[in-house]
């Protein structure tokens, strides 16, 4: 992994953190380990990579932010923390937007991830230096998070698999914070892994999901719940005349839905409950919580873009009251209810990542109607994120030389069936490979 760092992540710049030395005396670690007969973990020996927003002991948790440069870690945080009991050997730190929230993995600090596919188009954000990473050959998993979509479009666009779990399902601090996040993030915001195959993900879920108690929003789950009715019912939702999906998205639904109903799933088309409503409020709880806990710091200390781009955000939004914001948390138990009494019958919702293969770069920050577009394109992960649902990004091929993928979504703690239905369409398709170097 390192020969394969070595030579690509000059190119990508995935990884602006290799941690060489680190991971070879890991490595002796870990052989001796095994030659001493000691009990090992789910991911002993596995080279992984972190994301630059999360606590590493000795490292800095930059987030992407010049003025965070020199702010290094005394501690691990949980997700770290367990993929290093888990026996992983970390190799590197991947790249993030400032502040981990654009869909462009680029700042000023560590500059711009390529897109192993593609350079015009993102790598996606704010995962995108871990998925460039996993999808480049420079380990087979990364740690991410994702908080509305964060995970899964980094995934869609690199041609990989990513999972964002439910919320509490793998616990999340980092001691280095100056404060406690806020409550879009601790309803919404999760970590979870990035890989090369489904498989991959859940050993990495399985690692990354051990309890934590500086995470009280910890929650006990088991990984496997009861089986549904058989065939298992699948919704298929391809977006309104306001979403129309682009070619390579339609054909990549349609693919899906024939693979899976090829498994035995029956798979039908229906359209989730406020499916629209759901999306406008991720941006309304989202960036209003923004307004008040991250705007002050971002005009202080990040870069233009992402100044650029938040200001694009705020452009004709009004600004929520005390009562309007409690109405919006209300709205969202009741869109919440709606959807679990939907995947009742159905519990499984096949839809789009993005309604649009990866975008080319710079497009959240060219004006506010392109922005706007963006986000329109993004719908289908931000209503799952809002509602706090889990999802899975999965590829299906390759079309106008960019990977294409589908998002699978279960109700909360049903990760076990997304990697179920994500499994059988891979094994269909095959693992879609970047072989550009």
């Amino acid at each position: 992994m390192l020969d394969r760092i070595a030579q690509l992540n000059p190119r990508l710049n995935a990884l602006p953190y290799v941690l060489a030395d680190e991971a070879r005396a890991a490595a002796d670690a870990a052989d001796r380990a095994v030659a001493a007969g000691a009990t090992l973990g789910p991911l002993h020996g596995v080279p992984v990579t972190t994301k630059v927003n999360v606590d590493q002991k000795g490292w800095p948790t930059t987030n992407g932010l010049v003025a965070l440069k020199d702010l290094v870690a005394t501690e691990d945080s949980p997700p770290v923390a367990n993929l290093r009991d888990a026996g992983a050997v970390i190799v590197g730190r991947s790249n993030v937007p400032a502040f981990s929230i654009r869909w462009y993995s680029d700042n000023d600090l560590h500059g711009r991830t390529l897109n192993p596919w593609n350079d015009g188009v993102t790598p996606g954000g704010s995962s995108g230096g871990a998925a460039a990473a996993v999808a480049g050959g420079m380990g087979p998993i990364g740690h991410g998070n994702d908080f509305g979509g964060s995970i899964r479009y980094p995934a869609y666009c690199c041609g990989i698999v990513g999972l964002r779990p439910s919320p509490g399902r793998v616990p999340a601090f980092n001691p280095s914070g100056s404060e406690e996040r806020s409550i879009a993030p601790q309803l919404m915001s999760v970590q979870g892994p990035l890989a090369r195959s489904v498989e991959d993900a859940r050993l990495g879920l399985v690692a990354m999901a051990r309890r934590d108690a500086r995470d009280p929003n910890w929650v006990p789950a088991p990984l496997d719940g009861p089986k549904p009715a058989a065939p298992i019912r699948v919704a298929l939702y391809k977006g309104t005349a306001r979403d129309t999906p682009a070619p390579a998205v339609r054909d990549a639904l349609d693919t899906a839905a024939r693979l899976l109903a090829d498994a035995g799933y029956v798979v039908e088309e229906a359209a989730p409950p406020h499916v629209d409503e759901a999306a406008q409020l991720w941006r309304d709880l989202v960036h209003d919580d923004m307004r008040r806990s991250l705007l002050p710091t971002m005009q202080r200390i990040g870069d233009e873009a992402v100044k650029t781009m938040y200001r694009h955000v705020l452009a004709g939004m009004g600004e929520m009251d005390r009562d309007a914001y409690l109405v919006a948390l209300g709205r969202r138990l009741a869109i919440g209810r709606a959807w679990n009494l939907f995947f009742e019958t159905r519990p499984l919702l096949l839809t789009a990542v993005s309604w649009q293969q990866a975008l080319p770069f710079g497009a959240d920050t060219r004006s506010a109607e392109s922005l706007e577009g963006v986000l329109r394109a993004q719908g289908p992960m931000l209503g799952t994120a809002m509602l706090g649902l889990p999802g899975l990004s999965v590829p299906t091929g390759v079309a106008n030389g960019l990977p294409t993928g589908v998002q699978l979504v279960a109700a909360r703690w049903r990760e076990d069936l997304l990697l179920q239905a994500g499994a059988a369409i891979e094994r269909a398709v095959g693992l879609v490979r970047w072989t550009g170097a």
